[in-house]
């Protein structure tokens, strides 16, 4: 740490109105990469139908777009780690409007997949570098809290992208393309109003020394990798992401099992798209709980260091009961075919109290992503628990790199199942047995987040003596190595 001129005002200088800002601002953006992936599934026919290529060619897209998200993720952040965050993300917005400005004038399927790709290379930056800003707003008292609105920004995105995709797209699919181009203009210019947070100014160890007006000058260098990935938490936070992510990625297919189960009852394509997007976005309302695991996650990490990665773990567990009902419930859809979007939309959710079954799916669809979205809150906060502030956005980039992989092998996979499973299981019945099958992977998921509880108290106490020794040195002095850290990894650039 090294002094500066300026004291507390350089520290705090900002208004309170400014700083939530653009707390709020980091957090709605986050949910802008899942507006673009929950998208594009509601509308694979239409698109398929348009550039007359096999609907597994758009889940296809989808797969790719979330690999080349989370390599992309990885070189953004760590180039956010050493520099000024915030023009990163701003370049980051602009190249993922102009893909998605791109995707809506495609004429063919090559051209849009080449759009969806530019798309995906500039969300990489807005959740990676968005997290290390966020990490450093964030008390660790309350990281689980704020990480769950953080994760539930997401999981809303997702449910957005569906409804849009689905209302707007039903008679036009490249309307809702050119809607979030505009929404990506109006984030960039948003990022203008927000101000420049400070590394680690979140951390009670660090808060004395930056409100006397040091610099927390510390950043990420190829020497600090080997200790991010030596570091056991880390590996099984990242590792968790494979299977569970696999798991994940088959959900976006949800839009398409009840658009086919309304065709099977006997509904236009126009209709059955509209069901489909209404109930997907209805069944992931249960992700608003995330608020509830990010809560208990912050009152048990109180009591004991293992209590994030403990909630993570009996939550993924005891929602696997609640898919399969979920997935097999047979369900009565009652909708007026040929009418508009919004009678529709009244008529779905009218049949949650009047049709038994449409009740009883909801209900399952709430308990399942509200056990399941403990994992984010608890995950996110983890991150920052068990690794310096320059050294968060890697960290987690190469979490969401792994659960790129995950989420792209599940959503591609599940795509070659559903076409296997037609054989013994037509139509929507090879939908449910697919998903069904793709959530036995939270099963080795839940077992990384238990490891992760018994490696987890020591990660944190190596990290909180590694901040508590850099604020008691001397300016300019080369701090010292702790816990499993070389003396490599601490050194200032």
């Amino acid at each position: 740490m090294t002094s500066t001129t300026g004291g507390p005002a350089r520290v705090w200088g900002s208004s309170a109105p400014r700083r939530l800002y653009s707390v709020v601002v980091f957090v709605l953006l986050a949910s802008l990469d899942n507006v673009a992936i929950g998208l594009v599934p509601p509308l694979y026919g239409a698109i398929a139908d348009s550039f007359e290529v096999p609907q597994r060619l758009l889940g296809l897209v989808t797969a790719i777009s979330f690999l080349v998200s989370a390599v992309a993720a990885v070189g953004w952040a760590y180039f956010g780690d050493r520099t000024n965050r915030k023009p990163l993300l701003m370049i980051g917005t602009l190249l993922w409007a102009a893909g998605t400005g791109g995707s809506a004038l495609a004429g063919n399927y090559p051209t849009f997949l080449t759009a969806q790709l530019l798309a995906a290379v500039g969300l990489g930056a807005v959740g990676s570098v968005g997290y290390s800003v966020v990490t450093d707003l964030i008390t660790p008292r309350r990281r689980g809290l704020v990480m769950s609105f953080w994760g539930l920004s997401q999981g809303v995105g997702t449910v957005a992208g569906g409804l849009v995709g689905g209302l707007l797209g039903a008679t036009d699919w490249r309307r809702p393309f050119l809607m979030l181009t505009v929404v990506g203009l109006v984030a960039t210019a948003a990022y203008l109003f927000t101000y420049d947070i400070r590394r680690g100014q979140s951390e009670p160890v660090l808060a004395a020394a930056l409100a006397a007006g040091e610099d927390y000058d510390y950043r990420i260098s190829r020497a600090d990798l080997p200790v991010i990935l030596g570091r056991r938490t880390n590996r099984w936070l990242i590792l968790q992401g494979l299977s569970a992510q696999a798991a994940f990625g088959s959900l976006v297919w949800l839009p398409v099992l009840f658009r086919e189960r309304a065709e099977e009852q006997g509904y236009t394509t126009a209709t059955a798209i509209v069901v489909g997007a209404v109930f997907a976005a209805l069944f992931q309302l249960g992700g608003v709980f995330s608020i509830v695991g990010g809560l208990i996650g912050d009152a048990l990490q109180r009591r004991t260091p293992s209590g994030r990665a403990l909630v993570a773990s009996v939550g993924i567990f005891a929602a696997l009961p609640f898919y399969l009902v979920l997935f097999f419930v047979p369900m009565r859809i009652d909708v007026p075919d040929g009418a508009g979007a919004g009678a529709v939309v009244r008529a779905v959710l009218g049949s949650v109290v009047s049709e038994p079954t449409v009740g009883l799916s909801l209900l399952a669809a709430l308990l399942a992503l509200a056990l399941t979205s403990a994992n984010s809150p608890n995950w996110f906060a983890l991150i920052a628990d068990v690794n310096p502030p320059e050294n968060r956005g890697t960290v987690y980039s190469l979490g969401n790199l792994v659960n790129g992989v995950g989420r792209s092998a599940g959503n591609g996979l599940v795509g070659v199942a559903f076409h296997g499973l037609r054989v013994a299981f037509p139509p929507p019945l090879n939908y449910a047995v697919g998903l069904a099958a793709f959530q036995l992977f939270f099963i080795p998921t839940g077992v990384m987040y238990w490891l992760a509880a018994r490696t987890s108290p020591k990660d944190i106490a190596d990290v909180r003596q590694l901040l508590h020794t850099r604020a008691r040195q001397d300016p300019g002095a080369e701090p010292p190595p702790s816990g499993d850290s070389a003396p490599d990894s601490l050194a200032k650039p």
